[in-house]
């Protein structure tokens, strides 16, 4: 078998360049930009939680937005995402707007031992980088339509968009689900409740307060695994089993309640109107809006009842909050139709739960008398709203 001479081969190419110039730069082009799109394609194809992980060891220090008057996905998401960038030597500050006032989350807060700072403007943040966690787009602070995210993490329908990273899933029930991934694509193992991180053989590990506080972000968002779930979040759930602390977690589950809220709860029973399969209640004045949403907890369970909303009022201020099991009742969209005709009303959620206020009853632009929102009025836009008649 003959060899092969490279010279007389380096030469030939050398001859061919020489006399195909226009051809020999279009081939170098061609040759750079496969190399380009087979870089992208290896790049992009790493799992979210790498890519994350590596946005995080990007910068020195980090603010962890939840969104306002955080709710347990929302304050077990920023402690997962908190506990990562210090795994990868980044500096975060968990902080939020609002009020931690539901005895849930309160609990949630307490037994946890986390350390969350409150703000009330955008000079408050505790780092230029910010990380959006279960809201998509800042709110619920002075100067919040300013900032601009360095990342996105969330499980909403919304446009927001983060500078170096944006994982949007909306088919997920929670976000902690997607934060407990990140901790699975990067091969962290779950540190038992009896055993400290040093003892668990891995580069990365989810310590068991916030594997215990991932898990019952996800329970929470879901009902126990029951609505609005996909396969993802089971996923989740049981990756981060061995790190749970069966004690913790009871003892945010069990939280002690209020006599106000049982009286919301009452309230909403008693005086609930009912048309057909929808079931909407007005609990009038109250001191604590976080009892709305558990009201509403209470109404869904009623024989027959597919879709409730609560409603009731604070210094003026009107709340709600919705809960579906109807597959023809997206609840987010129902509220937002059913405040359209107030200004200074706000509402969303998903198809399951949402919310909505309207914080300046002043300006009701369909009737009222300045001073309030004409309830019946606003019951009657909720049921339109239910049946579709919008």
């Amino acid at each position: 078998m003959g060899q092969f001479d490279t010279g007389a081969i380096f030469e030939s190419l050398d001859s061919f360049v020489r006399t195909h110039t226009e051809v020999a730069a279009a081939l170098v082009v061609a040759l750079g930009a496969l190399a380009l799109v087979v870089y992208a394609g290896i790049r992009f194809k790493r799992p979210m939680g790498t890519r994350f992980a590596e946005a995080l060891e990007g910068v020195d220090e980090i603010a962890v937005l939840m969104h306002p008057n955080p709710d347990p996905d929302a304050m077990a998401a920023a402690i997962g995402v908190a506990c990562l960038a210090e795994q990868v030597g980044t500096t975060p500050t968990i902080q939020f707007a609002g009020q931690i006032r539901h005895q849930e989350n309160r609990a949630f807060r307490t037994v946890l031992d986390l350390d969350l700072d409150p703000i009330d403007h955008v000079s408050d943040l505790a780092a230029e980088a910010v990380v959006l966690v279960d809201h998509n787009a800042p709110r619920g602070f002075a100067g919040a339509e300013g900032v601009l995210p360095y990342a996105v993490v969330d499980h909403h329908p919304g446009d927001g968009t983060g500078e170096a990273f944006t994982d949007v899933r909306t088919d997920y029930g929670a976000c902690s689900s997607i934060v407990a991934e990140y901790f699975r694509d990067v091969g962290a193992k779950p540190v038992p409740p009896d055993m400290h991180a040093s003892e668990v053989n891995a580069s990365y590990t989810v310590p068991s307060q916030v594997a215990t506080g991932l898990v019952y972000g996800i329970l929470t968002d879901t009902k126990h695994l029951t609505a609005g779930c996909s396969a993802a979040d089971f996923d989740a759930a049981g990756f981060l089993f061995p790190g749970v602390n069966e004690d913790h977690l009871d003892r945010i589950a069990n939280p002690e309640v209020s006599r106000e809220v049982l009286e919301a709860k009452a309230r909403a029973i008693a005086g609930r109107d009912v048309r057909g399969p929808f079931a909407v209640a007005d609990i009038g004045t109250i001191s604590n809006v976080d009892a709305i949403p558990q009201a509403a907890d209470e109404l869904i369970q009623l024989e027959g009842v597919t879709a409730a909303v609560v409603c009731g009022e604070r210094e003026s201020n009107v709340y709600l909050s919705g809960r579906s099991r109807d597959d023809r009742v997206h609840m987010g969209r129902t509220l937002e139709s059913a405040l359209d005709h107030y200004r200074g009303a706000s509402a969303g959620g998903h198809a399951r739960m949402g919310g909505g206020q309207i914080i300046r009853p002043d300006a009701v632009t369909d009737g009222g008398d300045g001073e309030s929102v004409p309830r019946d009025e606003l019951v009657e836009h909720i049921f339109e709203a239910l049946s579709g008649d919008i």
